[in-house]
Protein backbone atom coordinates (compact mmCIF):
# COMPACT_ATOMS: atom_id res chain seq x y z
CA UNK A 1 0.00 0.00 0.00
CA UNK A 2 1.16 3.15 -0.65
CA UNK A 3 -0.21 5.98 1.04
CA UNK A 4 -0.20 9.65 -1.02
CA UNK A 5 1.66 12.60 0.04
CA UNK A 6 -0.55 15.66 0.39
CA UNK A 7 2.18 18.26 -0.77
CA UNK A 8 4.95 16.83 -3.13
CA UNK A 9 7.92 17.39 -2.50
CA UNK A 10 7.46 17.67 1.27
CA UNK A 11 9.01 14.71 3.45
CA UNK A 12 6.07 13.57 6.25
CA UNK A 13 8.30 11.34 7.90
CA UNK A 14 11.24 13.53 8.98
CA UNK A 15 10.52 16.32 11.41
CA UNK A 16 10.80 19.90 9.61
CA UNK A 17 13.45 20.59 12.10
CA UNK A 18 15.80 18.16 10.36
CA UNK A 19 14.99 19.36 6.81
CA UNK A 20 18.34 20.24 5.16
CA UNK A 21 16.62 22.65 3.01
CA UNK A 22 14.44 23.73 5.89
CA UNK A 23 15.06 27.43 6.16
CA UNK A 24 14.18 28.05 2.59
CA UNK A 25 10.98 29.98 1.58
CA UNK A 26 7.83 27.79 1.67
CA UNK A 27 7.46 26.39 -1.63
CA UNK A 28 4.51 27.48 -4.03
CA UNK A 29 2.48 24.41 -3.22
CA UNK A 30 2.49 25.18 0.98
CA UNK A 31 1.78 28.86 0.12
CA UNK A 32 -1.01 27.85 -1.88
CA UNK A 33 -2.54 25.09 0.88
CA UNK A 34 -1.53 27.43 3.67
CA UNK A 35 -3.54 30.05 2.08
CA UNK A 36 -6.69 28.15 2.01
CA UNK A 37 -5.84 26.41 5.64
CA UNK A 38 -6.06 29.64 6.97
CA UNK A 39 -9.32 31.29 5.10
CA UNK A 40 -10.91 28.64 6.92
CA UNK A 41 -10.12 28.53 10.20
CA UNK A 42 -9.86 32.08 9.82
CA UNK A 43 -6.23 32.47 10.83
CA UNK A 44 -3.57 35.01 9.47
CA UNK A 45 -1.48 33.81 6.65
CA UNK A 46 2.22 34.59 7.17
CA UNK A 47 3.90 34.66 3.45
CA UNK A 48 7.31 34.82 4.81
CA UNK A 49 7.50 31.48 6.62
CA UNK A 50 10.29 28.77 6.07
CA UNK A 51 9.43 25.69 4.64
CA UNK A 52 9.77 24.33 8.39
CA UNK A 53 7.86 26.71 9.76
CA UNK A 54 4.79 26.07 7.06
CA UNK A 55 4.82 22.65 7.33
CA UNK A 56 4.31 22.68 11.13
CA UNK A 57 1.50 25.33 10.55
CA UNK A 58 0.08 23.86 7.99
CA UNK A 59 0.07 20.64 10.50
CA UNK A 60 -2.09 22.83 13.02
CA UNK A 61 -4.03 24.22 11.15
CA UNK A 62 -5.14 21.20 9.34
CA UNK A 63 -6.04 19.98 13.21
CA UNK A 64 -7.82 22.82 13.34
CA UNK A 65 -10.13 22.77 10.02
CA UNK A 66 -10.06 18.62 10.36
CA UNK A 67 -8.48 18.43 7.23
CA UNK A 68 -5.76 16.11 6.18
CA UNK A 69 -6.19 13.79 9.31
CA UNK A 70 -5.18 10.59 8.84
Amino acid sequence: MSEQNPLPGSNVDKDPDEWVTGDEPMTGAQASYLKTLSDEASEPFDESLTKAQASKRIEELQAKTGRGAG
